[in-house]
């Protein structure tokens, strides 16, 4: 499927409405789509895979906010921390200090959200709110990390009250949160089936992948 640019323009006049921040989950897509994008405005793309992302970064222009949004591996975090703009899914104290380490070998200071578990699902990554109470607490421990905010997903459900709900709370984890003062607090939460519910209970960045590209490719 190629980019249907209609429906690119449209949400992303509809998100600039309420300052709300798109990234376009490229996942799987060729670098073609990524460039097709890419030549409409669109800056922000996210990737759940640690190779696809290091080889598209190497092919793509440098003005490209890469986003991890994937369960990314301790191991694995070297080859990201050269560039990487945001790392969505930190989901333990322990990739938080590899994640820092890794920023100080490349001399950055590495964007982070926390990922909180808000879902039914058992398979869905993420902190639960004593985990969050802790790694909060050492942040100090960690100069080249910065967490910006959190991140969670919510249940794939047709039950909007259930998923809403899901919104709502983690919007009330940051609200109760140091994170929260920060001027810029980013909620990263809502896909392509449920962006406009996860906006209204107050997200301030959504991740859409198949409304732009279309349904994913698995190799």
């Amino acid at each position: 499927m190629a980019i249907n640019r209609e429906v690119y323009e449209q949400i992303s006049r509809e998100l600039a409405e309420q300052q709300v921040t798109m990234v376009a989950v490229s996942k799987t897509k060729p670098v073609a789509d990524i460039e097709a994008l890419y030549a409409l405005g669109q800056r922000a793309f996210g990737e759940n895979y640690v190779q696809e992302l290091v080889d598209k970064q190497a092919l793509l222009p440098g003005d490209i906010e890469w986003h991890f949004i994937g369960h990314l591996q301790s191991n694995k975090v070297k080859y990201i921390a050269p560039f990487v703009h945001l790392i969505h899914g930190v989901d333990s104290l322990k990739l938080l200090k590899e994640i820092d380490k890794q920023a100080a070998k490349n001399n950055r200071i590495i964007h982070c959200l926390l990922q909180i578990h808000i879902a039914s699902e058992e398979t869905k990554f993420g902190m639960d709110e004593q985990e969050l109470q802790e790694a909060i607490t050492q942040l100090s421990s960690f100069p080249n990390v910065k967490v910006c905010g959190l991140m969670g997903m919510a249940s794939f459900s047709d039950d909007e009250s259930k998923v809403r709900k899901e919104f709502s709370t983690l919007r009330q984890l940051l609200l109760q949160s140091a994170i929260s003062h920060q001027p810029s607090a980013i909620l990263s939460m809502g896909m392509s089936g449920d962006y406009k519910i996860a906006i209204e209970e107050g997200s301030t960045m959504v991740r859409i992948g198949s409304l732009l590209f279309g349904a994913r490719v698995y190799g």
